[in-house]
């Protein structure tokens, strides 16, 4: 597996991040499975895993804890904070109290003293940023963290972030983790631009574009083990033009596959750590056969007339369809932020987002 620099940090990582998405209630609940799939990613040279306290609302920290009792040292360990955990208020977010509060719930989870990597999931357009990066600075601290990173933030937001903490010493995002595939290239015009400039590290998630680069999804073919298909009806709902134009693209990209002998998954995948800005692409295996599947493609490298090609079919800086995001900034969320207001309006209410949504990504606490 090969190592790279994670950003300026000195630490080495492999170019494959295993994502611990899917172990728990949210994909894969078998314990014992989930720890079996951990270890033949360490055996095959994966240093660097990433899991969140929302993933199946804490179950998948506790299978990764399991799994590297013995092993911890040799592990880059990430997992992520600030999505809502629980309906209860306080419960989300990057405020301290709350900061404080769940990085000893994770170390706890984790059964581990420290965090290598510990990011925040989403941006709080709702606590000051010089309040969580004191937080985090304190983390760092007191040696309970090693480093802080970022997870789907604006460009606009990370270099606020690099702002507050120069003007107040605290420490600063190290790394940053946005969506990227070949159907969502918008982050190729300011944020990995943003992220080489400041020296961080870049883990992109969803390389394969929530599983339609896998090479199981077709126009008139129905999908075989179509897991996320079916928990994420709304990605792949048939009339969605968005929908229209993957499979336009799905059909291009198997030509190109077929053209050059490779797999749609293994350019892909080639493709997701072919930026000079990204570091690691996380892959999110449920099952042995997916994980050996991302495995057998990992050595796939792409020459300048394939990587011209795909910029044909997706254009530089583009996304297929706004589903891809990740984020939805409150300007855009809250018709409100976007209208000048009327003396018989009603006080408008607060928008977080998209909770709904990625509480169905990410599992429920009943």
């Amino acid at each position: 597996m090969e190592m790279r620099m994670l950003g300026t940090t000195g630490v080495s990582v492999s170019k494959y991040c295993l994502g611990a998405g899917m172990f728990g209630k949210f994909g894969n609940e078998d314990h014992d499975d989930c720890i079996r799939i951990i270890h033949a990613a360490l055996d095959a040279g994966i240093n660097f895993i990433d899991t969140s306290d929302v993933y199946s609302f804490g179950e998948s920290e506790r299978i990764v804890g399991k799994a590297l009792k013995g092993r911890r040292e040799d592990v880059i360990l990430a997992t992520k904070f600030g999505l809502p955990v629980s309906d209860k208020p306080n419960r989300a977010g990057g405020s301290r109290p709350w900061i404080m509060r769940e990085v000893e719930n994770s170390l706890r989870r984790l059964d581990t003293d420290y965090i290598d990597l510990y990011q925040m999931h989403r941006p709080d357009p709702h606590t000051d940023l010089d309040d969580t990066l004191g937080a985090l600075s304190d983390l760092v601290s007191q040696g309970k963290i090693r480093m802080l990173g970022s997870s789907t933030f604006p460009a606009e937001t990370l270099v606020e972030s690099f702002w507050v903490a120069e003007r107040r010493s605290r420490e600063h995002w190290r790394t940053e983790q946005p969506p990227y595939s070949i159907f969502a290239r918008r982050i190729e015009a300011d944020i990995l631009p943003v992220c080489e400039r400041f020296g961080m590290g870049v883990l992109v998630w969803s390389p394969l574009a929530q599983g339609w680069l896998s090479g199981k999804y077709r126009r008139g073919m129905e999908a075989i083990d179509a897991h996320r298909a079916n928990l994420q009806p709304q990605l792949f709902d048939p009339e969605n033009p968005d929908t229209t134009r993957k499979f336009d693209a799905i059909d291009a990209l198997a030509q190109l596959a077929e053209d050059s002998g490779l797999s749609i998954m293994g350019i892909a995948m080639a493709f997701a750590c072919e930026h000079p800005a990204v570091t690691s692409a996380i892959i999110g295996p449920r099952t042995m056969a997916h994980l050996e599947g991302l495995l057998e493609v990992e050595p796939v490298r792409l020459d300048s007339a394939l990587l011209d090609a795909i910029d044909r079919i997706v254009p530089p800086g583009t996304n297929i369809s706004r589903e891809d995001d990740g984020y939805l900034a409150p300007a855009l969320a809250d018709p409100s932020r976007r209208r000048r207001q009327r003396s018989d309006d009603a006080a408008p209410a607060v928008v977080s987002g998209r909770t709904d949504k990625l509480r169905e990504m990410f599992g429920s606490e009943d």
